[in-house]
Order: structure tokens, then C-alpha cells, then sequence
């Protein structure tokens, strides 16, 4: 059966920059086996397939696959979808005014907001699905370093240390002391089921405060070839549970806070993904991921 597919790249302004990220619509009857084959042939870092909602008051239930494995929650697989949905099924509507688009994930249902943006590339947001939590304990600095064939001192900066969060799929926060220093990280696969979490999908996105360009908070890259991802361009869902990080070490004062994190320079990817917080009385109590998305290609795949 040919099904529609389209091609994005998400977290950028122009084209051939971001995330790549392959879209399936009408996936309807496809068995799970079967769209991560589909994944493992686009071999993007995600590929979604959009059945109907099992609400329908929401707009759309989503599958999100790497290569290797089906993911419960992502963050750039769910604004690509969203930009893609409002201009394919409301183009109309998008020039006007933002529209809300609702995605049902396996984490939960994740609320959208998409905005046309004259003679930019549209723009989506959503709130986090979830609270980051603090889900494991990390790897000593050795371990971590050895995995990343980094020194040790390497690891850390100001109050920073290596963690564990997740809002929805966790991931390894590592603190690498200067811009040299995460330049020269590569994942090293004798050591690295040790050196990083969490256990049943290790990966690390390593962060520093250096950055390439001006008005970015962070500088980042992610690692996960374990999950069929030797890099990533940029990770929504780390920088989502990034919320919990920022809460530990930068202990940002009330109000509403944004930090942009640039991932994927070093691919030759630029992306910048906007993370919001909001916080009172010291605590986190709303946090929001955005970025834009381009339609770059579209076709056809029988499947």
C-alpha cells in the first residue's frame, strides 16, 4: 500500500540544517515490525507514523521510532509533526492565526501550539508532557570520561556534575568544562554500557557553557548509538528533562525563564532548540520546548 511521507528539518530556519525527521501519514494497519523497518530504512535519528486519535477531540496519535527502537516521546518528531500537520490540513487557518495541535504519545497527550510566521519558517511549542525527575544515579567522572574518550578533569564546570534525568525518556546530563573539550567527545563502545545510563537506552548529552553564537545558553551534543544514533542534530527530549538540570545547578530565581541550547555544529547541523521554564517560590511549575521546522521533500513509500 503507498503511503505519504514527508521530510523535515526541525529546530532550524532553513533547510539542511537541524534534525532531519521523516513523517508517515495514514499509517493505519502498519504493525509496529513493520514501522521499524520503515525507520531503520529512512535511518534518521526518528521517524513518526500518524494514526487517528483514540480521542477525538485530539488531533493526531503519533509513533516515534529510531533506527533501532520504538520511543515513548520526542522532542523534535513532535514539532516536525505538528508544523506538518497545521500545513498540510489547515494552511488556511495557520496564516491567520496559531493553532492547536494535540498529539497522543505514549508518555501522554502532548498540546501543541503552531505559528505561521510571515516569510519565516513556521514555528511550534509544547508544553512538557512531564515533570523531569531525577531517575538515576550517574557513572563516576571516570567512567563517563572513559566512555566519551574525555579526561576526567574534563568533566564538570562551576557547580555542575554528571546526572540523570528524564520528562519522559532519560538521559545522561554531562558537564564538560570548555567548547575544545566537547569537540573532541566521541562515544568509545568498549566502555560504554558502563559509562553512561540509563540502563535500558545509555546515551549522554554533554553540555558547556562556551557556545558558537551569540545569545545561546548552551552548547550540546548527544550521543546514543546504542539506540541506532551516533549523534544526534538536536534532542528535543533531552533538553526537556535539561529543566530538571537547570533547576539543580543554575537555581533560577522566579519568573519565567529561556534558555537556547545550539546542538549539532559540529555535524555541520545547526539547531537551536528554545527552552521556557516557569518557576515560583523556587520550583519548577511549567516548562515549554520550541523550534521551527522546514519541509525540505515528499513522496511516496509502499509499505
Amino acid at each position: 500500500m503507498k503511503r505519504n511521507y514527508y521530510i523535515l528539518d526541525v529546530f532550524t530556519e532553513t533547510a539542511f540544517a537541524g534534525n532531519p525527521l521523516a513523517v508517515v501519514r495514514g499509517a493505519e494497519g502498519m504493525s509496529g515490525e513493520r514501522m521499524q523497518a520503515v525507520a531503520h530504512e529512512f535511518n534518521l535519528s526518528e521517524t513518526v507514523f500518524v494514526l487517528p486519535s483514540h480521542d477525538p477531540v485530539n488531533t493526531a496519535r503519533i509513533r516515534i521510532f529510531t533506527p533501532q527502537r520504538e520511543l515513548p516521546f520526542a522532542g523534535h518528531p513532535t514539532i516536525g509533526t505538528a508544523v506538518l500537520i497545521a500545513q498540510l490540513d489547515a494552511p488556511g487557518l495557520l496564516s491567520a492565526q496559531d493553532l492547536s495541535v494535540v498529539l497522543e504519545e505514549e508518555v501522554g497527550n502532548v498540546a501543541c501550539t503552531v505559528a505561521h510566521r510571515k516569510g519565516r519558517a513556521p514555528r511550534a511549542s509544547f508544553q512538557l508532557p512531564t515533570e523531569p525527575k531525577e531517575v538515576a544515579i550517574a557513572p563516576d567522572d571516570a567512567l563517563i570520561a572513559a566512555a566519551l574518550g574525555l579526561e576526567p578533569d574534563d568533566i564538570g564546570f562551576e557547580k555542575h556534575f554528571p546526572t540523570i534525568w528524564s520528562a519522559g525518556l532519560g538521559f545522561t546530563f554531562v558537564p564538560v568544562r570548555s567548547m575544545e573539550a566537547i569537540g573532541r567527545a566521541r562515544p568509545v563502545m568498549s566502555c560504554w554500557a558502563n559509562g553512561v545510563g540509563p540502563a535500558d537506552h545509555p546515551n549522554a548529552f554533554l553540555y558547556t557553557r562556551d557556545v558558537a553564537r551569540e545569545g545561546s545558553a548552551f552548547h550540546a551534543r548527544m550521543f546514543a548509538p546504542s539506540m541506532g544514533v551516533t549523534e544526534d542534530p538536536a534532542t528535543g527530549s533531552a533538553v526537556a528533562a535539561f529543566a530538571g538540570a537547570i533547576m539543580q545547578f543554575e537555581n533560577p530565581t522566579d519568573g519565567n525563564h529561556v534558555y537556547v541550547v545550539e546542538q549539532g555544529f559540529e555535524m555541520g547541523r545547526p539547531s537551536l532548540i528554545t527552552l521556557g521554564i516557569d518557576v515560583e517560590e523556587r520550583q519548577l511549575v511549567d516548562a515549554s520546548i520550541g523550534g521551527a521546522a522546514v519541509l525540505v521533500a515528499q513522496g511516496t513509500i509502499d509499505v
